[in-house]
């Protein structure tokens, strides 16, 4: 059984690939596995505590995940201002002077043209727990803070697997099929062996990329439409 949520996107999404710098890259134009999996763990901690959500972690880790974008989206590109610290300290004699430089970085935002579909199964295909569902209902944010959506519904089960030919995108195994002329993705996701600890930003223990966090390619089913200096817009490719 797969669970469904939708979700309105109410302000503009941004998430850097796991290896971009902080002073430019490009962004994701789709949540990545990983990014999903630290939403419903932030919910469980918050709603259930540090306990249950530890004793959850192996099952959201395992989750199978599939997206279902709209059918249009526009990335936004910008260069905006931003505080970095000086890597050399103070810049004065006396030490009290500001400890930041002004400076300018590139910054790409996603408008998306509609509603998002995330859909949800288990390693071994059966409904989810009661306390996992409800969770769906905490995601307030994907991607960087300020990236709000806002669910639409109660989340519902289904029999069948959503239908890639309505758009609907697994993203948390590798790809058997695709379409050639769709837009390839970096998104990062979890390994087997990622613990809660690891999880855990308060715990100290290091995530490492490439073990812990790894990289799944894959394609969309976009295609860049049009764009400009300003602006991409991609839109998704029918059946024919």
């Amino acid at each position: 059984m797969w669970l469904i949520a939708y979700y309105r996107p109410t302000a503009l999404f941004s998430l850097k690939l796991a290896a971009a710098t902080s002073s430019g890259g490009r962004t994701l134009i789709c949540p990545t596995p990983f990014a999903l999996r630290m939403a419903l763990l932030d919910a469980a901690i918050r709603t259930l505590g540090a306990t249950e959500a530890q004793r959850l972690w192996p099952l959201l880790r395992g989750l199978r995940l599939k997206v279902l974008l709209p059918d249009r989206l526009t990335v936004i590109n910008t260069f905006t201002k931003i505080l970095r610290l000086k890597k050399d300290g103070r810049s004065d004699n006396t030490g009290n002077g500001p400890p930041f430089n002004n400076t300018i970085a590139y910054r790409e935002y996603v408008s998306f043209g509609g509603d998002i579909g995330i859909s949800v199964q288990t390693e071994a295909g059966d409904s989810l727990p009661d306390e996992v569902a409800a969770l769906f209902a905490q995601i307030t944010y994907l991607g960087k803070r300020g990236g709000f959506l806002q669910l639409l519904d109660r989340p519902k089960y289904i029999d069948q697997e959503p239908d890639e030919a309505e758009g609907w995108t697994l993203i948390s195994a590798d790809q058997t099929q695709f379409k050639i002329d769709g837009t390839l993705q970096m998104l990062d996701d979890c390994s087997s062996k990622l613990t809660f600890e690891q999880a855990n930003i308060y715990s100290g223990k290091r995530i490492v990329l490439g073990k812990d966090r790894i990289l799944r390619h894959v394609v969309l089913p976009y295609r860049l439409a049009r764009s400009s200096r300003s602006f991409s817009l991609y839109e998704r490719i029918r059946e024919t």
